[in-house]
């Protein structure tokens, strides 16, 4: 286990609105007055402490975001956008030019997959695909033309782990980027300090918490961060996926709570992964010890967060899934939706929905069957009486 407590480092995060606020002043402006024109034009080659040029450069709302992410992260610096795949994107891109290849995992989220499967290609930019468990598979997809090596740190949504220690070592001996997806796993792993280049989450998920808006990270060193807000050459500033101040402000109280969620969220899991277990019922969690990542993501994490709310389980057919998540929804057990990290429980089939853009042969290819159900668990206070009537939904679709 690790010695870092995410939570402490937010916690002593304090930041005073202009009056003293204990919530910091929302600063609703595009733009910003400057007294000497000799710093405006400073401001354009430098980013100065205090000082803001333009919101698609910097605001004030979005900074104290970002600097709370870099101590949850334990990074040097982080930036903020628009939504996850603008995090994503502009990570790669600021990256990878033409003739670049990226070597991932093939198990990630779909909108991430067609990105690099059926987009990038278009601007010379390709991508190998890998079983991320197989270190020597990872090893001989690597070539000169190689930037970046990219995975989840549990990936979406087989729950597979990825070995960041190695995957490091791999990519450091290489001389290309590790970057990690940790949409599933805030707080509960921290990949830089595992050894990862550039963290990335789709703040949209745990980490706001509320489902109420979309939202993007990237955490790394200075250096990069900085890179990317580049007049001339920052992929952040010339693509322009700005987060807006407001939903930044929001982003950051929810961010406080972070810790307390995810330790219910996982607590509830892993109690519906020992009852579909007990049931026969096929489950994929890496809580259990029977997952074949257990062992792996057990040795990575931080103390006391758990093993996220993500579970999957196998109804056998696309026709089951569906006929179960619609009971499942009648008997209040949650929504039939996609994405993650909402206080109420979420289902969805990812076959036909979050992973649909993956090609149905890779999907075979990789175990990804059209009976999969994956949930996100809520914050449950009773989740017995949840679980019972999850086995009422089973029963009634003959799955136990």
């Amino acid at each position: 286990m690790q010695n870092f407590d995410p939570s402490r480092a937010i916690q002593d995060y304090l930041v005073f609105g202009e009056f003293g606020d204990v919530n910091p002043s929302i600063t609703d402006s595009s733009t910003y007055t400057f007294l000497s024109a000799d710093k405006m034009e400073e401001i354009f080659e430098r980013e100065i402490e205090g000082c803001f040029l333009y919101s698609r450069h910097w605001n004030p709302s979005d900074k104290y975001l970002a600097d709370a992410l870099a101590r949850m992260e334990d990074t040097e610096a982080a930036q903020v956008s628009a939504s996850g795949m603008g995090a994503i994107n502009c990570t790669i891109l600021q990256i990878c030019s033409a003739g670049d290849e990226i070597v991932s995992s093939h198990t990630i989220y779909g909108g991430t997959y067609a990105l690099f499967k059926n987009f990038l290609p278009r601007f010379g930019v390709n991508t190998k695909f890998v079983d991320i468990t197989n270190l020597e598979e990872v090893k001989n997809a690597i070539n000169g033309k190689t930037k970046i090596f990219y995975c989840e740190t549990i990936s979406n949504p087989l729950l597979e782990i990825a070995n960041i220690p190695e995957l490091s070592k791999i990519a450091k001996e290489a001389g290309i980027k590790l970057v990690v997806d940790n949409t599933f796993s805030p707080m509960i792993v921290s990949p830089k300090r595992l050894g990862a280049d550039i963290v990335i989450h789709s703040m949209t998920k745990y980490i706001n918490g509320t489902s109420d808006c979309v939202a993007g990270c990237v955490c790394s060193t200075k250096e990069f961060i900085d890179s990317l807000y580049d007049v001339n050459t920052g992929a952040s500033m010339l693509l322009g996926p700005v987060l807006d101040s407001f939903r930044a402000s929001s982003i950051l109280k929810n961010l406080h709570s972070l810790h307390i969620r995810m330790q219910r969220h996982s607590r509830n899991a892993m109690y519906f992964s020992k009852g579909f277990l007990k049931l026969g019922v096929k489950v994929y969690y890496p809580g259990l010890p029977q997952h074949k990542g257990h062992e792996l993501i057990t040795s990575m994490m931080n103390e006391g967060m758990g093993y996220s709310g993500m579970v999957s389980i196998d109804t056998g057919d696309a026709d089951k899934a569906k006929k179960l998540m619609v009971k499942m929804q009648e008997e209040m057990v949650g929504y039939l939706a996609v994405s993650l990290g909402y206080f109420k429980t979420l289902f969805s089939a990812p076959s036909h929905s979050t992973s649909s853009e993956i090609p149905e042969d890779v999907q075979e290819k990789i175990g990804l069957g059209k009976g999969l159900v994956r949930f996100s668990l809520g914050l449950d206070n009773d989740i017995a009486m949840s679980f019972e009537r999850v086995k009422k939904c089973l029963k009634e679709i003959d799955l136990i």
